[in-house]
């Protein structure tokens, strides 16, 4: 049942998402479009409840708890970013705004990007290892808790490896190409010299 629930929840939100983003630019109904996009908390809040309800009723822990709460803390930490990025796309095509930005692709400001990211998978791995541990208290010494520790670890090792990528972008950052980084000094020598 939590299976199912997580696919729900999953085609819910894509769901939610085109329907409120389809309201917004399509139809200009901004009241309704910021409803519906309110709704995907809800979806979260649904999946937390049966999962503690199933829980409850003496099922017995296992993998699909744990997918649960990994879902559950990605889309609180990358949920908004998502709806944004999406919402930047759709302002673009659908109603002629500007192109949305692109993450940076050298040096240090790229670094800084990978590292914000890496901070949202942090709150994802907390948020997932803190309803695991809930989990794993409310079960306590009645039932069989591996399942919910290994997905524990699944996320700390998550985690690491991002961490580690992440890390890569600041110990080594990615240069530009020749041409672009001439263009940027010509660009740079060209307001100084017009600032002179």
């Amino acid at each position: 049942m939590v299976v199912a629930l997580i696919i729900a929840c999953e085609v819910g939100f894509w769901v939610l998402l085109v329907l409120g983003l389809g309201a917004r630019y399509l139809l200009k109904w901004r009241r309704t479009s910021v409803f519906l996009l309110l709704c995907e908390p809800v979806l979260e809040l649904v999946l937390f409840a049966v999962t503690a309800w199933d829980l409850k009723n003496g099922a017995e822990p296992g993998w699909e708890h744990g997918l649960a709460a990994l879902y559950i803390g990605y889309t609180v930490a990358y949920g908004r970013y998502t709806i944004r990025w999406l919402d930047g796309h759709a302002a673009h095509r659908l109603a002629g705004g500007p192109p949305p930005a692109k993450p940076p692709r050298y040096g240090m400001p790229r670094a800084r990007h990978e590292g914000r990211l890496w901070l949202r998978t942090l709150l994802g791995v907390a948020v997932a290892c803190a309803l695991l541990q809930g989990a794993v208290w409310y079960v306590g010494d009645e039932g069989d808790i591996s399942s919910l520790r290994a997905f524990q670890w699944t996320a700390i090792r998550v985690l690491g490896i991002h961490g580690l990528v992440a890390l890569a972008y600041l110990i080594w950052p990615k240069k530009a190409p020749a041409e672009t980084a001439g263009l940027a000094v010509e660009a740079r020598t060209g307001k100084a010299g017009a600032r002179r």
